[in-house]
């Protein structure tokens, strides 16, 4: 099994900024992930914004800007939410993958939007 990417929009909805990234669709990733350069791109000054405090995958922990509001889109679906910037590549978290009822499709390494659903999200409730 190989790395899954996906072309999303973000926009920044104090300032209308947007900015298309490809980002890595990571599972293991809770929030959305952005880099310095993506987040000065949509405006968003890292010094005067708030903190959030991650542990890393090698169990580091580290306080590192947060961004809010975002929002992102992805083909016929989109969710407001904040991110985190940090490392050197945007990734797509489980947050806004369940939230926007989308799925990986491994064997093409593709993500898509649920084919269960494919007009609009479905959330689990419980």
């Amino acid at each position: 099994m190989g790395l899954t990417y996906a072309v999303l929009r973000l926009t920044n909805l104090f300032t209308k900024q947007q900015v298309q990234v490809k980002a890595l669709v990571d599972t293991g990733a809770t929030f959305m992930c952005v880099t310095e350069e993506i987040a000065l791109q949509l405006g968003f000054d890292t010094d005067e914004v708030s903190r959030q405090t991650v542990t890393l995958a090698d169990g580091h922990q580290r306080k590192v800007p947060k961004i809010a509001p975002i929002e992102i889109g992805f083909e016929n679906r989109s969710y407001v939410t904040e991110a985190v910037v940090l490392g050197d590549e945007p990734l797509l978290g489980v947050i806004p993958l369940e939230a926007m009822d989308l799925v990986v499709d491994p064997r093409r390494q593709e993500l898509v939007v649920n084919p269960q659903h494919p007009n609009y999200p479905v959330a689990l409730a419980k």
